[in-house]
C-alpha cells in the first residue's frame, strides 16, 4: 500500500501539474486563432465595403466550446463592434491588428478556464483513488495468500510446543514458508527421538538404580533390628531416612517420563525436617571441625532439637517432605565444602517462610554472583548441577530459592506459609 500510494503521488502530482498548464495553453492558443480568424474574415468584409457587424463576430464567440470568448473589433475609422459575453482584464486574451488601424481582441473567460482546471484535478484524483483501490485488493489478495500458510506454520509450532509432532504440511505455493515448515517438521522429529531416548535412559537407570537401593534399605532394617548399640542404631536409622528418600527421588524419575506429574506437597512441619537434616549433617560438621547451628533469632543456638522447635515449631509450609529436604541438603552440603566458620539455619515468618542458610566463609565469588544458579557453572571442581537443581525442587513446590548475600554467602529458601 506505502508503494501503490507512493507511485500515485509522484505520477499524479505531476500529471495534474502539467494538464492544467496544457490547458492554459490550450486556451490562449484557441483564442489566438479565433482573433487571427476574425481579423481575416473582417479584413474579407472591408474589402468588399460590407458592413461589420455583430453577427459576423457571434459565430466566433462559440467556435471552441470549452473556451467560450467575447470579440471586440477596432475599424479603422473609429467604430467598435463586440459581440459575446462581457470579461474581465485577468483573462485569457488572443489579439491581431493590421497597419491601417484594424484590430481585433479575443477574450476567453477565466471562469472557464478554472473549470476546466477543477475536472481534470478531479479525473486525476479520480485515476489516483482507482488505482489506489486496485493496490489495496491486490495487497489484499497477496497478504491473504502468505497469511494462511503463516498461520497454519504458527499452529504447528504450537502443537511443536505441546509435544506433538506436526505432519509435513502441503505445499502453500510459498517457497519460503514451505522451507520453514518442512524444516521444521525436521527438527520436530529431532528433538521427539532425542526426548524420547532421554527419557528412557531416566527410565532405565531409575529402574536399575531401585534394585540396590532396596537391598541396602533391607540390610540397614536388619543391622536396626538386630543391634543393640544405641548409636548405631541412630546411623543406621539416619541411613535408612537417606535411602528412603533416595528411593523417592528415583521414583519421580521413573515416573517422569510416563507423564506422570508428583502433586504439590500439603502442609508439612517444618521443625521436622530442619530436625532431619541437623541429624544428618551435623557429624560431617563436627568431622571437619565446624558446627551446624539452627537460629531462630539471630543468636547462637544450642541442641538440634531445642533449636529446631524453637526455629519452625508449628510453622507449617506448602512443600513435600522429600524435596525440601533434598534442596536444603544441597545448601548444607554447598556451606560444608566450599564454605567456613559455622553454619547457620534462620527461620523467619512474614508472607513467606524463609528458610536461611549462611556460613563464614569466603563467599561466593563476584563473577558467579548472577550465575550461581546455572547449569555447570562451578567455582570448584564440580557439576555445578546441585544449585539448579535445589532451585527446580524449591519451584516445583510453589516457592523460591535465591541468592540474598555474596559474602557471607547467604541463600534462602522462600516457601508457602501453610496457614
Amino acid at each position: 500500500m506505502a508503494a501503490v500510494v507512493l507511485a500515485v503521488v509522484l505520477l499524479g502530482l505531476p500529471l495534474g501539474a502539467a494538464g492544467v498548464v496544457l490547458q492554459t495553453e490550450q486556451a490562449r492558443t484557441s483564442v489566438q486563432v479565433r482573433a487571427d480568424a476574425v481579423l481575416a474574415a473582417v479584413s474579407a468584409r472591408l474589402a468588399v465595403s460590407g458592413p461589420v457587424d455583430a453577427e459576423l463576430l457571434e459565430q466566433h464567440t462559440q467556435r471552441d466550446e470549452r473556451w467560450p470568448a467575447s470579440v471586440r473589433v477596432d475599424l479603422p475609422d473609429g467604430g467598435v463592434v463586440t459581440a459575446g459575453p462581457a470579461t474581465g482584464g485577468s483573462d485569457v486574451v488572443g489579439t491581431a491588428g493590421t497597419a491601417d488601424g484594424l484590430s481585433v481582441r479575443v477574450v476567453a473567460s477565466r471562469s472557464a478556464l478554472l473549470a476546466a482546471d477543477v475536472q481534470l484535478v478531479v479525473l486525476v484524483v479520480g485515476l489516483a483513488a482507482g488505482a489506489v483501490a486496485a493496490g489495496s485488493a491486490v495487497g489484499l489478495v497477496q497478504g491473504r495468500r502468505l497469511v494462511r500458510p503463516l498461520e497454519d506454520l504458527a499452529e504447528r509450532a504450537e502443537r511443536l510446543g505441546s509435544g506433538q509432532v506436526p505432519t509435513t504440511p502441503p505445499p502453500s505455493g510459498v517457497e519460503e514458508v514451505d522451507s520453514v515448515a518442512q524444516a521444521l517438521v525436521r527438527s520436530a522429529r529431532e528433538l521427539q527421538a532425542r526426548l524420547s531416548a532421554e527419557r528412557q535412559f531416566a527410565s532405565d537407570a531409575s529402574h536399575q538404580l531401585r534394585t540396590p537401593l532396596t537391598a541396602l534399605s533391607m540390610r540397614l532394617e536388619e543391622v536396626l533390628a538386630t543391634t543393640t548399640q544405641p548409636a548405631v542404631a541412630a546411623e543406621a536409622r539416619v541411613a535408612l531416612e537417606q535411602v528412603e528418600r533416595l528411593t523417592g527421588v528415583v521414583d519421580d524419575l521413573l515416573h517422569r517420563p510416563r507423564g506422570t506429574t508428583r502433586t504439590a506437597g500439603g502442609p508439612l512441619e517444618l521443625s521436622a525436617v530442619l530436625a532431619q537434616q541437623h541429624a544428618e549433617w551435623a557429624p560431617a560438621y563436627a568431622r571437619a571441625r565446624r558446627e551446624l547451628v539452627l537460629d531462630p533469632d539471630g543468636t547462637a543456638g544450642g541442641a538440634a532439637g531445642g533449636a529446631a522447635g524453637g526455629a519452625a515449631g508449628g510453622v507449617r509450609v506448602l512443600a513435600s517432605a522429600g524435596p525440601l529436604a533434598q534442596a536444603l541438603a544441597t545448601l548444607l552440603e554447598n556451606s560444608l565444602v566450599h564454605g567456613g566458620g559455622t553454619t547457620r539455619v534462620r527461620v523467619r515468618r512474614g508472607e513467606w517462610v524463609v528458610v536461611e542458610v549462611s556460613d563464614g566463609g569466603p563467599g561466593v565469588p563476584p563473577e558467579l554472583g548472577t550465575r550461581v544458579f546455572e547449569r555447570s557453572v562451578s567455582g570448584a571442581d564440580s557439576t555445578g548441577l546441585g544449585l539448579p537443581l535445589a532451585r527446580d525442587l524449591v519451584v516445583a513446590e510453589g516457592g523460591r530459592l535465591e541468592l540474598l548475600r555474596e559474602r557471607p554467602a547467604t541463600f534462602a529458601v522462600f516457601l508457602r506459609a501453610a496457614d
